[in-house]
């Protein structure tokens, strides 16, 4: 009921926003003589805003075509190299044949599609060869393939590892970072010849007991039967996912702005005022940002409460019991693999200390192949996109891989 009541909504305020856009179009004329009167443009801004209320369900386009690399313009394929019913490894092939590593990113599994990591993607792009997870959106994914779970993720990112070879960088961003290093342990456990070179764990929540954020008491503060009423549903059966139980990706999105409500609102107040001043560019860039923030996604049921019941309730990874498919998880195992975690100073959704916490766990890894990177003046986004990534994160992120060889 509670899918089929948003659906409805959004249904019925679809018109509206049509109408809007309509009205933002003739309103955006120049209109002589009163095509550049304040009021006039107040009104034209008042419709886009409008006209862009509501969310997405349909994946954005990563739209990199290019990346310039030595003061060239260098071109950009993606690539589908694997496929799976709820996630294909994309590639992003560069027209180049200049050595570089390679760095699969494990997007997180969440509200929000892998396309939310466009920048990050753009950044590694320079000097790495770079393949990321892009899930799908569980409300597509007939019910025939089955159910997909937190075993399910870490047998993925395996799958995916010895299928790119030996010596492959993992960059884990956010809750992936869990799975990651199960999957880095498992297969240090197993020897298996294609154990990675390094993994990097950014903002992930690997012992949410350190420094509770809101989102980790939430978490706590309630049962997990409470999880699978409250927000668990089924898929309308206008969609192929029809009757799958999901985690809805409205759900989180709503979490996420509840959290920083003020914030968010003042920055469309900004956005309202740059358009109806005439400050397109500056309106552009959060209408960027917004347009991708709205584009949710919907979660597998069994994922997200196994996550919630896992990785927040019982503390499994580093109370020492995390197993998968029945085989125990012991990051100690992992030898081979150097580790790299980062954190942001004001991440209020993976506090610092969650993430750094994988070093104690990780005893077999030697203390050179360690090392940790505290970003200062950033929250959860900025860890991973921004201009502190681009200039003060990465280069050490890309120092780290170059020194693993």
């Amino acid at each position: 009921m509670l899918y089929d009541a948003y659906q409805a909504q959004n249904d019925i305020f679809g018109p509206v926003r049509l109408m809007a856009e309509t009205a933002h179009d003739w309103l955006s004329h120049s209109w002589p003589p009163i095509g550049d009167m304040p009021c006039v443009r107040s009104a034209a801004a008042a419709m886009e805003l409008l006209s862009h209320f509501g969310l997405s369900h349909e994946r954005p386009d990563f739209g990199i075509k290019s990346v310039t690399i030595d003061g060239k313009q260098i071109a950009v394929n993606e690539e589908v190299v694997a496929s799976h019913p709820f996630c294909n490894l994309l590639h992003f092939r560069k027209d180049s044949t200049r050595e570089e590593p390679t760095v699969l990113v494990v997007a997180p599994l969440s509200g929000h599609f892998p396309t939310l990591l466009r920048g990050t993607v753009e950044t590694l792009l320079t000097d790495h060869n770079v393949y990321l997870t892009d899930w799908a959106n569980a409300r597509d994914v007939p019910l025939l393939h089955g159910r997909f779970d937190l075993d399910d993720f870490v047998e993925l990112v395996i799958r995916f590892t010895q299928l790119l070879g030996p010596r492959i960088h993992i960059m884990a961003v956010c809750q992936p970072s869990v799975p990651v290093m199960a999957a880095a342990s498992l297969m240090a456990a197993g020897s298996d010849p294609c154990q990675p070179a390094s993994m990097i764990l950014m903002g992930g929540p690997i012992d949410t007991r350190v420094n509770p954020t809101a989102v980790n008491r939430f978490a706590e503060a309630h049962t997990l039967d409470w999880f699978d009423r409250t927000v668990i549903t089924a898929v309308p059966a206008r969609y192929p996912g029809r009757f799958r139980r999901v985690y809805p990706g409205f759900l989180q999105l709503v979490g996420f702005l509840s959290m920083n409500f003020d914030r968010h609102v003042s920055a469309h107040w900004t956005m309202f005022r740059d358009l109806a001043d005439g400050n397109g560019d500056s309106a552009a860039a959060t209408r960027a940002f917004y347009n991708e923030y709205s584009a949710v996604m919907d979660l597998p049921a069994d994922f997200y409460l196994q996550t919630i019941d896992r990785v927040f309730h019982r503390h499994d990874l580093p109370q020492g019991r995390f197993r998968v498919r029945g085989d125990l998880v012991v990051p100690a195992a992992i030898e081979l693999t150097a580790l790299m975690t980062v954190e942001g100073e004001r991440d209020d959704v993976c506090g610092p200390g969650q993430t750094v916490a994988a070093h104690a766990l990780c005893t077999g890894i030697a203390p050179a192949k360690k090392t940790h990177h505290l970003q200062l003046k950033v929250g959860h986004y900025g860890v991973f996109h921004g201009r502190r990534w681009q200039t003060e994160t990465y280069p050490k992120v890309k120092s780290f891989i170059r020194a693993q060889g």
